[in-house]
């Protein structure tokens, strides 16, 4: 059985696409971090320390199901031919993540992409013929983040953005945006221009699927840490801070973490 959380109405599945090894070091991806900060997060996800003292990453979308549809919020490192492949493990198994599930691409109407690295659109558009892989999803994104295009992933361009332009199937957002009953994008700028998250709310409790807003358990336990890949570090701290001040009954769902408390990829904040 997937790994799930119920929240009110909604349904959050964390759907497995791949592992592997982050490909250098820990230490320069986080280069301000001490030896106790490394300890406490070790403790914390061990599971992201391998046997050769690699950062080893997982990969994950996360599935909102709700009453009135399927939400997708990432779309993984995608398959053999994606443009994850010089770095990533492909292929990822999403399709079978999403079919043990029972979700159906054709049951996908929303894929949120919270930002345009390799590792989060690799299932979006896919095949010679560059074929939207969720034929009946609108694909979300940032103005923001596409507006930084040439800067965050240029290749994106013509493998991604306009396919999803020719079939109609791109929506821009300015901001946070009402996605549902219970859903919003909210902007997380930092790690790129136009980073987005999403929060799923019912009553006082609220999920925050976070995208890249945090990468390791070392941001989780100190939100103040730099992780090299971040564009803009400052304005990654504050989203990262803002976020994880949700309250005493939120939960993160992250792709990146391995297996927070031994258990499952949601965190209790």
């Amino acid at each position: 059985m997937l790994p799930s959380l119920r929240t009110g109405p909604y349904t959050v599945i964390a759907l497995a696409d791949g592992a592997g090894a982050f490909p250098t070091s820990r230490a320069n991806a986080f280069p301000d971090a001490t030896d106790e900060q490394w300890a406490a997060a070790d403790r914390f996800d061990p599971g992201a320390l391998d046997a050769e003292g690699r950062w080893w990453l997982q990969f994950r979308a996360f599935a909102i199901r709700a009453d009135d549809g399927v939400t997708l919020v990432d779309a993984g490192i995608g398959p053999a031919d994606s443009p994850a492949a010089s770095w990533a493990p492909v292929p990822g198994v999403l399709p079978e993540s999403l079919a043990a599930a029972g979700i159906a691409p054709s049951d996908v109407d929303t894929v949120v992409l919270t930002h345009l690295h390799t590792d989060h659109v690799g299932w979006a558009v896919v095949g010679a013929d560059s074929r939207p892989y969720f034929p009946n999803a609108s694909y979300l994104l940032q103005q923001a983040e596409l507006d930084a295009l040439d800067v965050v992933n240029p290749q994106l361009r013509t493998s991604l953005i306009d396919p999803l332009r020719k079939t109609g199937q791109l929506r821009l957002l300015d901001g946070d945006t009402a996605l549902g009953a219970g859903r919003h994008a909210v902007a997380t700028p930092g790690h790129t221009p136009g980073h987005q998250s999403v929060l799923v709310t019912s009553g006082r409790e609220q999920v925050a699927v976070t995208g890249d807003l945090l990468v390791h358990a070392l941001q989780l336990l100190h939100p103040g840490l730099h992780y090299v890949g971040e564009m803009d570090a400052e304005r990654a701290r504050e989203s990262r801070e803002r976020v994880l001040a949700g309250g005493d009954r939120s939960t993160l769902a992250a792709v990146h973490l391995a297996t927070p408390h031994l258990t499952d990829p949601f965190v209790r904040l």
